[in-house]
């Protein structure tokens, strides 16, 4: 990793799948996770696609949960490679599968879903509308899309946030407020819209993500010494400022095809 690269979302990225934590990569932590699958009222019967699936955290725990069948698509080979790994230290690779894909693009059919869920993903895409279009476009009618993304709980933000969202996060665009994030959803079509919106928590991620997190440590250590991207990545990152969760947090939006 070449340390005169400037720290763009693509770099980012980069870190991210090289380290394997990009699940960890959303306010709210897994309880989050949890309270969006029961929104999107998963059960044994219905066919699952995870946007972003990261290292395969969420699909993994949902096919093991309730035994459904999962896909999970990815713009990182890293990240696929490493959810593949999970489905298979945690016994599920019979009920889930990995695509390489773009969630501007999906490389899937139409109305192949019941549910299509995204954590902190529709918030990083060029276009989020088109990204949103595409869920709709592979759930099923009477299906469910189901978001955790980052929102504006205080606006206009100073511009510090701003900046400092867009190098920590990778975020391209415009983060959204809650009247933001339903406005776009409902133009895609969706309709009877749940929106649950809480305060970003810096400690959210709690017991059940230590031990995930643990297994990255040895390539965290090793990532910090050989690389100085990698370094300037964990400096900026903890540099947060002191007004972020005045403003800054995160949104539960489920709606119905």
């Amino acid at each position: 990793m070449r340390s005169d690269r400037k720290l763009s979302p693509d770099v980012i990225y980069e870190i991210v799948a090289k380290v394997g934590f990009r699940k960890h990569f959303h306010w709210g932590g897994f309880e989050a996770t949890r309270e969006l699958v029961e929104l999107c009222q998963i059960d044994r019967n219905k066919h699952v696609l995870d946007v972003g699936c990261g290292s395969g955290r969420t699909a993994c725990y949902i096919a093991k949960k309730y035994g459904c069948k999962v896909v999970g698509v990815d713009l990182l080979q890293g990240m696929v490679n490493r959810s593949n790994e999970r489905a298979r230290r945690e016994g599920v690779k019979d009920r889930v599968e990995f695509r390489l894909g773009d969630a501007q693009e999906l490389p899937l059919e139409n109305e192949l879903f019941d549910v299509a869920i995204g954590e902190f993903i529709t918030g990083l895409l060029e276009d989020k509308h088109r990204g949103v279009r595409e869920y709709f476009r592979v759930v099923k009618p009477g299906g469910t899309i189901g978001l955790n993304e980052a929102t504006w709980i205080k606006t206009p933000p100073p511009a510090e946030l701003v900046e400092y969202l867009s190098k920590v996060f990778g975020v391209r665009g415009e983060i959204l407020d809650s009247d933001g994030w339903r406005e776009l959803l409902e133009s895609a079509g969706l309709r009877d819209m749940i929106v649950r919106i809480n305060k970003a928590d810096a400690l959210s991620n709690k017991r059940d993500d230590v031990t995930d997190l643990l297994r990255t440590l040895p390539m965290v250590l090793y990532m910090y010494v050989r690389s100085s991207m990698f370094r300037r990545f964990i400096q900026e990152s903890l540099s947060i400022p002191k007004n972020l969760l005045e403003y800054f947090g995160y949104g539960l939006y489920v709606g119905g095809k």
